[in-house]
């Protein structure tokens, strides 16, 4: 292969694989708003005093787990998916519902527009 054509494949597959990588990230994206909206239920939930300690805290762990998880798969982390989850990763545990619905509304958003492309 003469040097302009493998140019021209690795370009063409770079582009590719851009395209491909918000697709694949599109699972994590997923696994990302069902986690904030889980957490929201869990954070509503405990304001109520519906909830004891321990289910909560361990909720919490699980939950942080799943997300940091879905994170480092991502193959665009610096996308606005990305930064989504970034933001869920660093909010406090206890932080209000409203504020987790809303992420998990920004990434439903994202991941709307990624499966009508």
């Amino acid at each position: 292969m003469t040097k302009p054509h493998l140019f021209l494949a690795v370009l063409l597959l770079t582009l590719g694989s851009c395209e491909r990588g918000a697709e694949a990230d599109l699972q994590y994206i997923k696994q990302a708003r069902s986690i904030a909206a889980e957490w929201a239920l869990v954070n509503e939930l405990d304001a109520q005093h519906r909830l004891n300690r321990t289910y909560v805290d361990s909720m919490h762990i699980w939950l942080a787990d799943g997300l940091t998880s879905s994170f480092a798969a991502l193959s665009q982390p610096q996308s606005d998916y990305g930064a989504e989850m970034k933001a869920l990763l660093a909010a406090p545990a206890g932080s209000p519902a409203d504020e987790l619905r809303a992420h998990a509304e920004r990434l439903k958003q994202i991941e709307d527009r990624l499966e009508s492309a």
